[in-house]
């Protein structure tokens, strides 16, 4: 029963400190501003065998994009590379689309099997098919 605290309704303090709770800690957008990191978007799939993922990389070229597998560890990594399009006299008004690397890390339930893995990229899409190591037994040890 010491746990229970009472609040009294009319106190001002109480009141005031909760509409402002975290008011000055959260960033400010202005508008339509979006953040200027993206991530890469997955789905990822598990069978008995292995695990599929697709991952979304609009805009991104294949020979920008590296994957990583390390133990249970999916890394995916691209660079979109900005066209330079741009002719004298034009006056950019908006610029929503975003260049530069992308980053993504994700942890598996089990190891995979990186020498059987296989990957695909179309459409940007990148599509990867990922075999589970086998599990092995544990080994008992025999104390001489």
């Amino acid at each position: 029963m010491s746990n229970i605290i009472k609040r009294d309704p009319y106190a001002i303090n109480d009141i005031l400190d909760d509409l402002f709770k975290g008011y000055w800690v959260r960033p400010m957008r202005l508008f339509d501003e979006q953040p200027e990191t993206q991530t890469i978007r997955m789905d990822v799939k598990e069978s008995e065998k292995s695990y599929t993922v697709h991952a979304e990389l609009p805009g991104v070229k294949k020979e920008d994009v590296q994957v990583t597998i390390e133990g249970n560890t999916l890394a995916v990594s691209a660079e979109m590379k900005k066209a330079s399009q741009e002719q004298e006299g034009d006056k950019l008004l908006r610029r929503e689309r975003y260049y530069g690397k992308l980053y993504r890390g994700i942890s598996l339930g089990q190891e995979v099997d990186e020498a059987n893995a296989s990957a695909r990229f179309e459409n940007g899409v990148l599509e990867l098919v990922l075999p589970k190591k086998a599990i092995t037994a544990a080994r008992r040890l025999a104390i001489e």
